[in-house]
């Protein structure tokens, strides 16, 4: 049944595909035998007199305090060597066994809480006795 639907579903894809293409293909014919329109003439070039551009003003030049001398930083020493660390040779051992663990006694059902069996009546928000 999977198949019937899935082979149904490619040869419907395949007829979409394929009839759209052809009214793609009719309208590229219909362009290319189509006669050639004529060529669009170009613009005449206009010829713009010089714009008159006032003369730039020079810009005065500022004079800045000279900038202090930087201090001289002091030589960096060298470090002290690192504490040579000691690889140990070999890892500690591992128990083999599991030491046994005495758990707390569960609590007993006379201990658990119980709830109610009756819903309790809330004497204003019951309907008044009918007499």
């Amino acid at each position: 049944m999977a198949a019937f639907h899935r082979c149904l579903l490619v040869s419907l894809v395949l007829a979409l595909s394929v009839s759209s293409s052809f009214p793609t293909a009719l309208a590229a014919r219909r362009l290319l035998q189509t006669v050639p329109l004529p060529p669009i003439p170009s613009l005449p070039k206009v010829a713009l007199p010089p714009i008159p551009l006032p003369a730039m003003p020079t810009i005065p030049q500022a004079t800045l305090p000279p900038l202090p001398a930087t201090p001289a930083l002091p030589k960096p020493t060298l470090l002290p060597p690192l504490p040579a660390t000691q690889i140990p040779s070999s890892l500690p051992t591992l128990p083999t066994t599991v030491p046994k663990v005495t758990l707390p006694p569960l609590p007993t059902a006379a201990a658990l809480p119980t709830i109610p069996a009756t819903i309790p009546s809330i004497p204003f928000l019951s309907p008044p006795p009918s007499s």
